[in-house]
């Protein structure tokens, strides 16, 4: 009877301890005072949190839709499954962010800090990524449909399964890449950085790869039909079985080093 009830004592303050840590855990207000790091689930939709301080915080599944977050350090933080849906996140520290089937849909992410950041099956749609330091980042299986990404970094990023349908790619840093097989269709890439790219196989056609920066990339196999190439640098760049009819080349420095007529 003794060894019951004492069972039932500590059960009931297990339940207690872990009403009062979930009830701290989904209190905004203590959250934003300071008393607490996480606030799971929390809704601070359309809320002004301008150069806010959420380094290491915990925010799975928190309501941030719309919210102003420019300039906030969110270095490290946990967003899993959040809702960034149209945040304004521009200039603001995700490094090493945690941000998992997060959804930063339409969100403007301008120059924000984004190094090793885990994004992987995230929604990135119609995202404003200008200048975004994505470098290292984990970007796998992402939804990138229609983001804009010029100046970005993505040097040494993880991009296995990501959608770039119809995103804008203009001067971005792709150096050493991985996209083997990619859908890159129809893709603006000019005047972008994508030495030594691995494009073996990639679709590419109607692209705009005028004056990209392909040296030693390997283009074996990539359909570049109708792609514009004028004044790419392609020097030592590897087009064996590469499908190339209708694409622009005028002006492009050839794989022999010799500039096209």
């Amino acid at each position: 009877m003794h060894v019951a009830a004492t069972s039932r004592i500590i059960l009931v303050s297990f339940v207690l301890a872990f009403s009062v840590v979930a009830t701290l855990a989904a209190d905004p207000e203590a959250f934003l005072a300071g008393t607490t790091r996480a606030c799971l689930e929390c809704d601070f939709g359309s809320r002004d949190l301008k150069e806010r301080d959420f380094k290491r915080a915990k925010l799975d599944r928190a309501r941030l839709a719309n919210a102003d977050l420019s300039g906030a350090s969110l270095f490290r933080a946990t967003l899993t499954r959040a809702d960034l849906s149209g945040a304004k996140l521009r200039e603001a520290n995700l490094n090493l962010v945690d941000a998992k089937w997060a959804d930063f849909s339409g969100a403007d992410l301008t120059d924000a800090l984004l190094y090793e950041a885990d994004l992987a099956s995230a929604n990135l749609a119609q995202a404003n990524l200008t200048g975004a330091r994505l470098a290292r980042a984990r970007l796998n299986q992402a939804n990138l449909e229609g983001a804009k990404l010029a100046r970005a970094d993505l040097r040494g990023a993880r991009l296995a399964g990501a959608r770039f349908k119809g995103a804008d790619l203009r001067a971005v840093k792709l150096d050493g890449q991985n996209l083997r097989g990619m859908e890159l269709a129809g893709i603006d890439f000019a005047m972008g950085d994508m030495v030594e790219a691995d494009l073996t196989g990639a679709d590419l056609r109607g692209a705009n790869l005028a004056g990209v920066d392909l040296f030693g990339a390997k283009l074996n196999g990539a359909d570049l039909r109708g792609a514009n190439l004028e004044g790419a640098n392609l020097a030592n760049a590897i087009l064996t079985d590469a499908q190339t009819e209708g694409a622009k080349f005028d002006a492009a420095i050839m794989p022999d080093g010799k500039r096209a007529e």
